[in-house]
């Protein structure tokens, strides 16, 4: 592969790091709120032990899961591009 091929997929490698890595960020602060609402709601199904209240707590609980493996996605491509990212650096310094 041509240096310049190179140069310009290291390039478009780091415009997408980038972004992935504020996504993962964006990412953590709603997980943050997602599990601190999914605790609340998981209490006061405790205290209240009503039907509606256990839905809830299962809807937010369903909610935060999601959300962590939204976020595990967005980590495991941000692995993969970082390897990319290496393996790109490597062609450049042969």
């Amino acid at each position: 592969m041509g240096q310049r091929m190179v140069e310009r997929r290291l390039r478009e490698t780091g415009v997408r790091l980038r972004q992935l890595r504020t996504e993962l960020s964006v990412v953590d602060e709603q997980l943050q709120a997602l599990s601190e609402d999914t605790e609340d709601k998981g209490l006061r199904a405790m205290v209240s032990e009503t039907p509606g209240a256990d839905v809830e707590y299962r809807e937010a609980r369903l909610h935060s899961e999601a959300m962590s493996r939204h976020r595990q996605s967005v980590i495991e491509s941000i692995r993969e591009l970082e390897a990319r990212q290496d393996a790109l650096l490597d062609q450049i310094q042969r």
